[in-house]
């Protein structure tokens, strides 16, 4: 079996990362396209951002078993959270360094 490119692992690490900072700042997402009708429903928002961290997580623990280095992507906070695994109201209100932080992801919407 031909093993993974690290660049192709750095994407797949970026397109995840994207992915939860999009769904946090409750911008559109593949998510939303998979299920339109459930926008009109509260829980929407927050099973949006499980499902994105939980995409983050697997992407991280995929990086990590075929050896690839992921921390490089992360501020220190945001590879401690990772670390703990558990979406928390802290990780959704901390994310970002600061709260004007997010010019990322505002390129990309």
């Amino acid at each position: 079996m031909e093993q993974m490119s690290n660049d192709f692992m750095i994407k797949k690490l970026t397109d995840a990362k994207t992915h939860f900072e999009r769904a946090l700042d409750c911008k559109h997402t593949e998510f939303d396209d998979l299920y339109p009708y459930m926008v009109e429903h509260p829980q929407f928002f927050w099973y949006k951002r499980y499902v994105a961290w939980s995409e983050l997580l697997t992407i991280v623990k995929l990086a990590e078993e075929l050896g690839h280095e992921w921390r490089d992507q992360f501020l220190e906070h945001q590879k401690d959270y990772i670390a703990k695994r558990v979406m928390s109201s802290r990780v959704l209100d901390e994310w970002y360094e600061t709260n004007d932080s997010k010019e990322h992801v505002d390129k990309i919407g």
